[in-house]
Order: structure tokens, then sequence, then C-alpha cells
């Protein structure tokens, strides 16, 4: 049964999480999601794709006891690299997607709305990166992905800290394109998904294919670097403290090993 639900109107394809409570981005999610874009990709009807979470949140992050499954650096490396294909795939589509994120977009779940070209948020949702809180770091392409948006002092700052900032302050840094009360957000996101698929689908495809030219060649080195360090930290011992503190919500003792 498929962790997803997809609404085609209008040219536009309304993906939208359905893994309650938190929208935990588990591998199924992934390749649901993965399916989906094989989908659309042979739909040229198409020309918009708007990306949501049902419930409380868009994504509360990944799905952390799905870690305590894997053994090894390798298979962390390895879900890392799965899930920035996937998040690199999105942000090089040829159809623009846009996220309207509320609730929260944390850890894995920020990391995939960034993935994403456009993000209207709700002016309280909590924005940020908080896998330091657990003795591990963004696998997600996050460490790279976010210095685009808010500047490296500031992804510094959201990083080390793991403190959500909220939607009205992503917007202030440009993390966000722009920040709607809970009731403006899903219509004013709709509509425009829906301006945008008026367009000529030629037209988008060029313009889709012309803006990551702005994007500096470092990325792709960096992802490959944060999926080496994502399966190095998972050997260590604050890691195991980190997610098994976070299980039985207590407070992590780290050691620095």
């Amino acid at each position: 049964m498929s962790t997803l639900t997809v609404h085609k109107e209008n040219h536009v394809a309304t993906i939208t999480i359905e893994s309650p409570p938190a929208n935990a981005l588990s591998s199924v999610i992934l390749q649901d999601l993965s399916n989906e874009l094989d989908a659309i990709e042979k739909d040229s009807s198409i020309k918009a794709i708007l990306l949501k979470g049902e419930g409380k949140f868009f994504s509360a992050g990944a799905d952390i006891k799905e870690f305590t499954s894997l053994q090894g650096a390798s298979d962390y490396e390895a879900l890392a690299s799965k899930g920035q294909q996937l998040f690199n795939r999105i942000e090089n589509f040829h159809i623009p997607v846009i996220a309207a994120i509320h609730g929260a977009a944390l850890g894995g779940g920020l990391e995939l709305a960034m993935s994403c070209h456009i993000r209207y948020v709700t002016h309280d949702a909590k924005i940020g990166l908080p896998e330091l809180n657990l003795g591990i770091i963004p696998g997600f392409a996050g460490t790279q992905r976010l210095p685009r948006y808010v500047g490296s002092a500031k992804a510094y700052e959201m990083t080390l800290t793991g403190v959500p900032i909220s939607g009205k302050e992503a917007a202030k840094f440009g993390l966000a394109n722009q920040s709607f009360s809970d009731e403006e957000l899903f219509p004013e996101a709709d509509k425009l998904a829906k301006t945008i698929a008026s367009k000529s689908g030629p037209t988008i495809h060029h313009v889709m294919k012309l803006i990551p030219y702005a994007h500096t060649s470092q990325l792709q080195d960096g992802v490959k670097q944060e999926a080496a360090a994502f399966g190095q930290v998972f050997g260590n011992e604050d890691a195991k403290e980190g997610i098994q503190a976070f299980i039985e919500k207590r407070k992590p003792q780290f050691s620095d090993q």
C-alpha cells in the first residue's frame, strides 16, 4: 500500500505524504516517491508538482527507528546515497516541484523540501536540521543545500545548534519563498502551481534546465562527502546513544566517542 496519494488536475500533480503521525521519511516513502516521479515523467500533461504532508506535519524528519536496523557504515552510507539520489533527481526534475510546508519540516523533511524548487510555509512551521541533537549529522545533502539558501553563517548556526527557525524566519532568510497563515497555505500553493502550469510546457522545461547553471560545481562533491561522513558517524558511540535517547524520549549523554 502506497504511503502517498496523488491527485492530478489542471496539469498539476498534487502528491500528499500520508504516513502518520510524523510523515517520517522511511525508505518505503522514498521508494514510493521515486515511483510517482517515474509515472509523472511519462505523463506530458503534468507541468507542475505540489508536494505536501497529511496531518500535523509536512515531514518531521527521517525514520530514526529504521536506522536501528542498519549495521555497518556502508549501510548508512548507502541509505544516505539513496536519499541524496532521489533529492538530486527532484532538484533536476523537468518540471517544478513546490513544497507546501505546515507544522514542521525537520531533518530529512527539510532536506526533501530544500530539493524542491519553491517552498511555501506557514508562519509558525518549525524548520530545521536537528540531527546533531541525536549525535548524528544530516545525510540527505542538508549540509550542502542549506548554505545555498541562508548563507554559510546561518547554516552553521542552524546545523550546529539543531534549533529550528519559524516559517516566517525561513522566508526572511531565503529558505522559503513566502510564509502564510495556516488557512492560506494550501490554497496559495495550489494557486501558484496552477499559475505555473498554465504556461507553455517547453518554456517550463527550458527554464528548469537553465537555472541550475547558476549552482556551483562543488555541490555534488560535497554531497558525496556528506554520505561518507554520515556512514562514519553512525559507527560512533554517540550516535548509538543519541538514537536510543530519541527512542526513549530522554536527553542523550554524549561522551564524544
